[in-house]
């Protein structure tokens, strides 16, 4: 799956909870979805907390 499918899929739950839901659950699912990604994004090793925060090793 490449980035344009998961990136149309993303947009249409968001579009879902926004139209079914409304602001709140979408909200909620940005929000829950933004964390996932940033713990399997750390969990593959491809994020670089030091790098977010300014401080770095080198």
């Amino acid at each position: 799956m490449n980035h344009t499918h998961i990136g149309l899929l993303t947009g249409l739950v968001l579009g879902l909870a926004a139209a079914f839901g409304g602001v709140g659950a979408f909200l909620l699912v940005l929000l829950l979805g933004g964390l996932g990604l940033l713990v399997v994004r750390f969990l593959d090793g491809k994020l670089d907390i030091s790098a977010m925060s300014g401080r770095d090793r080198g």
